[in-house]
Order: C-alpha cells, then sequence, then structure tokens
C-alpha cells in the first residue's frame, strides 16, 4: 500500500480481522491488519488494527457502516416483494 494510512477500525481477533479485510477487499477497498506488539504472545486471539490509505477512507468507512441483512431478513423481504411478471 502506498499513500498514507489511517486506522480504520480495531478488531477483537484474526478471524474477525479476516472478515473486515474480506468485506473491504469486495468494495475495491485494500486494507492492512496490524498486530500491536504487546500482542504478539495471544496469537490469533489478539485484537489488530485494520488500516487503509487515507483517500479511502471515509469509503472504508461507509463500506463497514452498511447494514448488513441476516438470512431471515433477506427471506422476509423476499417473501413481501411482488411476484415476477
Amino acid at each position: 500500500m502506498s499513500g498514507e494510512l489511517r486506522l480504520l477500525t480495531t478488531v477483537a481477533n484474526e478471524a474477525e480481522s479476516e472478515m473486515v479485510i474480506e468485506r473491504l477487499s469486495e468494495a475495491g477497498i485494500r486494507s492492512m491488519p496490524h498486530l500491536h506488539p504487546d500482542n504478539i504472545r495471544l496469537g490469533p486471539a489478539a485484537p489488530l488494527d485494520i488500516y487503509v490509505e487515507a483517500k479511502v477512507y471515509e469509503e472504508a468507512r461507509e463500506v463497514l457502516d452498511a447494514e448488513v441483512l441476516s438470512d431471515a431478513e433477506l427471506d422476509r423481504l423476499s417473501q413481501e416483494a411482488p411476484p415476477p411478471e
């Protein structure tokens, strides 16, 4: 990554980090996790900071803030939709 980096969010562990990075990647945003040196002993259970380039920070924030619908909500919405013609 080139350019100035900005802290987007801090996640609880490696699994959560992978989910956030994947979500950003799907939106075309590159990101980088950073493990705090004082948490190195915790391994995959350690909190991580997720950084993005400063120029895409606002877009990345919108991606993370976007509401994700559950499967139940998607089913309900599809049942409420008018049938195709």
